[in-house]
């Protein structure tokens, strides 16, 4: 058995280690507190897969601002004043929620497998609205607790070998860690102890995996799967060890090394879940009733020789509307289907989450949705949307579980929790912006420009391109597949998926398409693409109340509520109506497609 323990503060206890303020993590100690100034200087700090899974916001890559104190039976931070002392450097706080710095800690252990730890908290003032996190961010508990009780929190972490995103190569992951969010988070105690149990291995795309965050944090403006949410709703002696990736399919899963380690690591009695379909659909080798069914049952052969239990989720729904009539999108209806047949035709369960995320998103509709979301994205949920879409999981898995003839699942339904209750998202999510101080600092990894070719921004713009660019800032999901609606669009061709994406989603309009052919490659008008630029602008926010313009003359009847739009928001002005007939250039459409905001 192997066994760790830890006492935090200046009170040491026999047979644990006395940690103080000081103590930063470093490969060679192998406990310490992850803060700015190791996390810069020791390489194993770099990985977020490899640790808690929190950095510093781009622009703070150069600072050194947590400062850790300590108490006779404790060790905290106090987020609060630090944070505004940032403010008063920077010279205003951050709009919307409040933000708060994590008091992460990390120890490592000599193998792989599941601990189970004990944290303990005798805080010496109240802790309101705290988060623990455990590994790369998965949620053990959220609450609040109060000064001078003795807080405890047990729990099963599962550490596995993962190869990190960005990398080809399995890389060895060794290390307990623990983040705790709150006003003043302290810790007074840990301890880390292996055991036996069974494992839920996840395999998915990045509406699944385990999503890095940035701090300053606030969960509205962190990226998260559900896969790192479905620990807070899960208790008993399972552990959880999540392979999902960003761009991953049915294929890419097994080919990238991903189920190896599954593989290598699995033991009968494990558990094996998975949901893929978003990255799926963009390739034609894998259509739902091709490559992607019968990879879901390869994957659930494989689960049975090696005596797990394997579990099918179909697709988490996107918050994706169609921009000419406002109706729902389902893009990944098919491909739902096709996993809940192949869970029938092998007697797996299968958990629907497909349906009652949609049900949600439906019910709450495109805008109030958007705080389920990472801002200005219709895929990828926040953490208030991951743990959402956690509990609708949780909620079909106590169902389908038990309706399997085999105990083991039975067990597992049973070791399922309603969580920690409703999450409700802050009244504003605001994206944070780089402070003005900080002008200076780049961001390492810039987002792509609209057109990576700058020197042809002085070059017409065809219908083509100006759909392409749309498609990006309005964050449309892009197809490979092209389903010949137009005459003169030859499925081959290079731009028959952006042509498909733009008819799917609306942008489109039947005026624009004569006896059959669109002219993909032929000059736009300014007129035109505001047709196109505010049917991809009504799919991400509403679109001002129609009212009579300057412009109304100069255009053509379809077009009118086009353009009225356009004005309304300040995107063109009365000049404009002598040229609403002429052809754009890119760099023009470029400047539209970043002034609308979405």
């Amino acid at each position: 058995m192997i066994q760790r323990h830890f006492r935090f503060g200046r009170q040491a206890v026999d047979n644990a280690v006395l940690v103080h303020p000081s103590d930063l993590f470093q490969q060679k100690k192998n406990y310490g507190f992850v803060v700015e100034e190791n996390r810069r200087s020791e390489n194993a700090l770099k990985l977020p897969e490899l640790n808690a899974a929190f950095d510093t916001m781009y622009w703070y890559q150069d600072s050194v601002f947590s400062r850790i104190e300590e108490t006779e039976y404790s060790c905290f931070l106090d987020s609060v004043a630090l944070i505004e002392q940032l403010a008063k450097k920077e010279g205003g706080r951050y709009p919307g929620e409040e933000r708060r710095i994590p008091l992460i800690f990390k120890c490592c252990v000599p193998k792989q497998g599941n601990y189970q730890i004990k944290l303990t908290i005798t805080p010496t003032k109240n802790m309101k609205d705290v988060l623990i996190f455990t590994g790369r961010r998965n949620l053990r508990f959220r609450g609040d607790i109060p000064a001078g009780k003795k807080f405890e929190l047990t729990c099963i972490v599962n550490i596995c070998d993962i190869v990190p995103r960005g990398k080809e190569q399995v890389y060895q992951h060794r290390s307990v860690d623990i983040a705790i969010v709150a006003e003043r988070p302290e810790i007074s105690g840990l301890s880390v102890v292996s055991i036996s149990g069974p494992t839920i291995y996840i395999a998915g795309d990045s509406t699944v995996t385990d999503q890095p965050a940035e701090y300053p944090y606030a969960p509205g403006t962190s990226y998260c799967g559900w896969g790192q949410m479905f620990p807070a709703y899960l208790s008993g002696n399972y552990g959880v060890s999540n392979h999902a990736h960003s761009g991953l399919t049915t294929d890419s899963f097994r080919k990238e090394g991903h189920y190896s380690i599954i593989e290598q690591y699995a033991q009968p009695g494990d558990f094996y879940f998975f949901q893929f379909g978003h990255n799926d659909q963009k390739l034609a080798e894998l259509k739902a009733k091709g490559g992607y069914r019968a990879n879901l049952l390869n994957y659930i052969t494989d689960c049975r020789n090696r005596h797990g239990y394997p579990v099918l989720v179909t697709p988490v729904a996107r918050n994706s509307w169609k921009g000419n009539d406002g109706t729902y999108n389902d893009l990944l209806e098919e491909y739902a289907e096709v996993c809940v047949e192949a869970g029938k035709a092998t007697g797996t369960p299968v958990a629907d989450l497909h349906k009652l995320s949609r049900e949600f998103i439906l019910e709450h509709g495109l805008e109030e949705s958007k705080q389920y979301f990472f801002p200005k994205d219709f895929t990828h949920s926040n953490d208030y949307g991951a743990y959402q879409m956690a509990g609708f999981l949780v909620k079909e898995l106590k169902r389908v579980l038990k309706e399997s003839t085999e105990s083991a699942y039975h067990q597992l339904a049973e070791a399922l929790t309603d969580g920690f209750g409703i999450w409700t998202p802050a009244e504003e999510i605001i994206l944070p912006e780089k402070p003005k101080v900080y002008a200076g600092i780049e961001n390492p990894t810039p987002p792509g420009e609209l057109l990576a070719e700058v020197d042809r921004l002085e070059a017409a713009a065809d219908r083509v391109a100006v759909l392409d660019m749309l498609i990006k800032t309005a964050r449309f999901f892009p197809t490979n597949v092209y389903n010949d609606m137009f005459t003169d669009v030859v499925g081959h061709e290079w731009y028959a998926g952006t042509v498909e994406c733009a008819y799917q989603n609306g942008l489109i309009d039947p005026n624009l398409v004569v006896n059959g052919y669109f002219e993909p490659l032929s000059p736009v008008t300014m007129e035109e693409f505001l047709v196109f630029a505010m049917n991809g602008c009504k799919s991400r926010k509403n679109l001002p109340k129609e009212q009579p313009c300057p412009l109304d003359g100069q255009c053509r009847e379809f077009a009118r509520p086009y353009v009225r739009a356009a004005y309304a928001l300040g995107l063109i002005s009365e000049e404009d109506g002598a040229v609403l007939k002429t052809g754009i250039t890119r760099g023009w459409a470029v400047n539209f497609c970043r002034a609308m905001k979405l």
